[in-house]
């Protein structure tokens, strides 16, 4: 059986993205990025809301891959086009090989199926298919970013209360902080 882990970077006042979307407060450094390098390794398929889908797919896809980007970027990239993804959308209609369209009306039984089926970590992305799914989440991924951004999208968007137990943390030269949640 797989494990889903709900992963987004954030500010440290809890938004994955300011008032306008944007998620530019998030600029990795590279200890960072080979972090998060190592953790798409581990990882089986990606699960995403659309945005966050849209927000990577044509960067990881076709820019930040080419020859003359960083290092950890071009094997950034290289993990993120191998990894199969999912992405969770009852507008798109069409996808590039490698991508499945899941409705949002079949967003739990899918989900629960690929647990199922698949021996490995589903990497979970977006907070309002996180919201859909978190009876089914395992763990929570922060990276906190040292920055304040007053307001926009937030982490989690969940009316109920998770109890939760920190299993692992790390701090990087920049001042990001990783910490990895299961529930208690």
């Amino acid at each position: 059986m797989g494990k889903v882990i709900y992963w987004m970077n954030t500010s440290i006042d809890g938004y994955i993205g300011d008032s306008d979307g944007g998620m530019d407060f998030a600029d990795p450094d590279d200890d960072f990025h080979q972090a998060a390098n190592d953790h798409v390794r581990r990882i089986t398929a990606f699960l995403f809301g659309r945005r966050l889908y849209e927000a990577m797919e044509e960067p990881w896809t076709q820019e930040l891959g080419k020859e003359g980007a960083p290092a950890v970027e071009r094997e950034f990239a290289q993990l993120y086009k191998e990894t199969p993804r999912y992405v969770f959308s009852d507008t798109l209609q069409t996808v590039p090989e490698g991508v499945t369209i899941v409705r949002r009306k079949d967003a739990v039984s899918v989900a629960t199926r690929l647990k199922q089926e698949i021996d490995g970590t589903l990497q979970l992305g977006g907070p309002e298919l996180a919201v859909s799914l978190v009876d089914l989440i395992d763990e929570f991924w922060v990276y906190t970013f040292p920055v304040i951004i007053g307001g926009g999208r937030p982490y989690l968007p969940v009316a109920k209360d998770l109890r939760l137990r920190l299993a692992e943390h790390r701090s990087f030269a920049s001042g990001t902080m990783f910490r990895r949640y299961v529930r208690s």
